[in-house]
């Protein structure tokens, strides 16, 4: 009988422990959302908001196997915090989300992380630019090269790309998209994610970094998201909206980003694209920045009221100096 017992247990186990092994639930996918400070005005450069809207829509909503977490940019008293993270987002001012640990984020980049830079953080030195984060995500927003008007972008979704999953095709919003990135020099090797095209009649602000490039660059289709895979393992995503906070309440807005996450963190994009609820006015004005008596109540926008924005004034003397 003992001998009996004796072959038949190792032939039980050997039955039973695949199935074991198959119902083990695998370990989520560890998003880190690095969110700057405080920022220009009330609704805007909503940086915090915007973090925790991304986070919970990815916890709670998206039925992936996630776990997304917000910080500040004071991450780095506790490090450890990214030392395991597949997908890091960052939503600062400039590269104040680094933290000036620049060889730290190379490492995890060689590591192979994910890395998506939201709107201003897109933007470094040149040299940062250039050695940072061309090779991270292929390319940056750089002064005297790229430009950062305000306008109404009827965006275009790569069609045959994870990203594009469940996003309409056409996406319009406000916001400031910065066009003109300096990419790399083997551009075909940046993917373009979204594209719109500038005009004269959808600018409705030129502001402090208008340059010729951004003349020239009117009715002509710019890349506003761009992706890249290194060659080494990882992706990368730069993404050049995300100014105005009302940008969230899009849904097709909303679920591309969302989308660009999962996917730079190796995150298989659902078919329907990463799941996530409509907004109502309260979700939007969770979590805004205190301005006090300056804090704004946002209301959900409408795109028909952006497009019957006026255009915005050329300054024929401040463009004319441009060439000179």
């Amino acid at each position: 009988m003992k001998k009996r017992l004796s072959l038949l247990i190792p032939l039980l186990l050997a039955l039973v422990c695949p199935f074991l092994v198959s119902a083990k639930k695998e370990d989520p996918k560890r998003i880190v959302l690095i969110a700057g400070s405080r920022s220009h005005g009330s609704g805007e450069h909503e940086f915090r908001a915007g973090c925790l809207l991304l986070a919970k829509a990815l916890n709670e909503q998206s039925g992936l196997n996630v776990e997304a977490v917000v910080v500040g940019k004071d991450w780095k008293k506790d490090r450890s915090i990214l030392d395991h993270a597949d997908g890091i987002v960052i939503f600062a001012d400039g590269p104040s989300g680094i933290a000036g640990e620049w060889e730290y984020f190379d490492a995890l980049a060689k590591k192979g992380v994910g890395f998506t830079f939201l709107h201003y953080a897109v933007h470094p030195s040149p040299e940062d630019g250039k050695k940072y984060f061309q090779p991270w995500i292929g390319g940056a927003m750089e002064s005297g090269w790229s430009v950062n008007p305000h306008w109404v972008a009827d965006m275009k979704v790569m069609r045959d790309h994870p990203i594009g999953n469940g996003v309409p095709d056409v996406v319009t919003c406000y916001d400031e998209f910065y066009y003109n990135m300096r990419f790399r020099d083997d551009r075909e090797s940046v993917i373009d994610l979204i594209t719109a095209t500038p005009t004269r009649k959808n600018i409705h602000r030129y502001i402090n970094l208008w340059n010729q490039h951004g003349v020239d660059g009117l009715d002509q289709a710019q890349t506003l998201m761009w992706g890249y895979e290194r060659p080494n393992g990882g992706r990368g995503v730069g993404f050049t909206g995300g100014h105005y906070h009302h940008a969230w309440a899009v849904d097709g807005y909303r679920k591309v980003v969302l989308n660009a996450i999962a996917w730079s963190a190796g995150i298989e994009v659902p078919q329907n694209g990463v799941s996530s609820k409509p907004l109502s006015e309260d979700d939007l004005n969770a979590n805004l920045d205190s301005y006090g008596e300056k804090t704004k109540h946002l209301k959900l926008p409408k795109v028909e009221d952006w497009k019957n924005l006026p255009a915005a004034k050329i300054d024929q003397k401040r463009e004319a100096k441009f060439k000179n």
